[in-house]
């Protein structure tokens, strides 16, 4: 995965509750066999008409938005089904992270456990970042995740984040990479407890 460290780029609204994964990722999207072709599932059918044309009043298609990093978005965010799907879409559609008030449980670990950022912070202050980014002059965000802060329009919000999620998406680590970094301990671990249990080693053939 890409570490995720100190990101700039431009942010959309998304205000809308309780956005679920089947509008993420619609159901059509998930009959591939690999992750291959999700960035045009992402928001489908938000994003586009019948014909498979471009809504112009969907946020993601308007040139000031059109290329957005990060989403701020309405509370309860990814609620519904636990396609994981949902959570590919989005990054493959360039989408670093998400910030909103609550995020649903599933959708909130499927996001951690591939690399794409959701951070929480009260109402009022996604409020005022709502406000911020649905302006074109003022809708560029910085989010650093080594200081817990995002930056915007010459304002400051501190964010907090669980220190395992935290330095897995600081080194681009899934929960594979996290356990291949700690190798040597566990290692060192099974080495021990077999000294300890001789009769638990696997027998020679």
């Amino acid at each position: 995965m890409e570490p995720f460290q100190r990101v700039e780029g431009i942010a959309a609204p998304l205000p809308a509750a309780h956005i679920d994964t089947d509008v993420i990722m619609p159901k059509q999207f998930l009959k591939g066999i690999d992750r291959a072709g999700l960035a045009r599932g992402a928001f489908h059918d938000l994003r586009f008409d019948e014909a498979g044309a471009p809504r112009a009043d969907f946020i993601l298609n308007q040139p000031p938005w059109r290329e957005a990093r990060f989403l701020v978005v309405g509370p309860n965010f990814g609620c519904g089904s636990s396609r994981e799907h949902a959570v590919w879409g989005l990054s493959q559609l360039g989408v670093r992270a998400l910030i909103g008030t609550s995020f649903a449980g599933i959708f909130f670990d499927n996001c951690a456990r591939n690399g794409l950022l959701a951070v929480t912070l009260p109402p009022e202050e996604v409020e005022a970042l709502l406000a911020l980014v649905s302006r074109p002059e003022t809708n560029r965000l910085i989010v650093d995740l080594e200081a817990g802060a995002i930056e915007g329009a010459g304002e400051l919000w501190r964010f907090e984040i669980d220190p395992s999620r935290r330095r897995a998406l600081l080194n681009g680590l899934d929960a594979v990479g996290v356990a291949l970094a700690r190798a040597d301990e566990i290692k060192a671990f099974e080495t021990a407890h077999l000294q300890r249990h001789p009769w638990l080693a696997p027998t020679q053939v």
